[in-house]
């Protein structure tokens, strides 16, 4: 397996999000080679630890001429696997099936911490809407007691107002029988007198 297998198999386990499992790879292996240049140990439970060793000054052999050749003081690179990842590969421990997402605890906790702002989200988005619509429920009640308080007033006035007008009515009616009453007593007396003139 290559670095590109790596990857395609990696993105498989992604739901096929190559471009993630690229920076993923890349990322790691880029961290690590930092991390062991400065002298750190970049060390992973169950898997094991990338270190910087250091190589003393030393004689070697050139393998095609069998010449001696001096080699200086050197670091070099180096993986030390751990217990776990040796148990495995030398079959004491048998690994579980592939899945295409991975199944540990800490995967699980984190697809449960991702899921648990989309609830709350939902949650509050519809909130909203049932207070939204459970607005003029609670309005219409208010409005028809209104309309009730406001209709005995309305009733008192006209009947208030009635008796106004009867009185009005009335009032005219007398004026007019007391003038019409004046206007004929007035008549007799004026014909009265213009009798006597003529008599005399």
């Amino acid at each position: 397996m290559n670095k590109t297998d790596l990857i395609n198999q990696l993105a498989e386990r992604l739901d096929g999000d190559k471009k993630a499992a690229q920076t993923a790879v890349e990322g790691f292996i880029d961290l690590v080679q930092r991390e062991v240049q400065r002298g750190r140990n970049v060390s992973i439970s169950g898997f094991g630890v990338f270190e910087k060793r250091a190589r003393a000054a030393r004689t070697a052999r050139n393998p095609r001429t069998g010449e001696a050749v001096k080699v200086k003081k050197t670091t070099v690179p180096a993986f030390r696997p751990g217990k776990y990842f040796k148990d495995v590969i030398s079959g004491s421990v048998k690994l579980p099936k592939a899945t295409a997402k991975p199944t540990s605890a800490r995967a699980a906790a984190a697809a449960a911490k991702s899921t648990a702002p989309a609830a709350a989200a939902a949650k509050t988005t519809r909130a909203p809407r049932a207070t939204a619509a459970a607005k003029p429920a609670a309005t219409a009640p208010r409005t028809r007691a209104a309309a009730a308080k406001a209709a005995p007033a309305t009733r008192t006035r006209a009947a208030a107002a009635k008796p106004a007008a009867a009185k009005a009515a009335t009032t005219r009616a007398t004026r007019a029988t007391t003038a019409k009453a004046a206007t004929t007593a007035k008549a007799p007396a004026t014909r009265r007198t213009t009798a006597k003139a003529a008599a005399k």
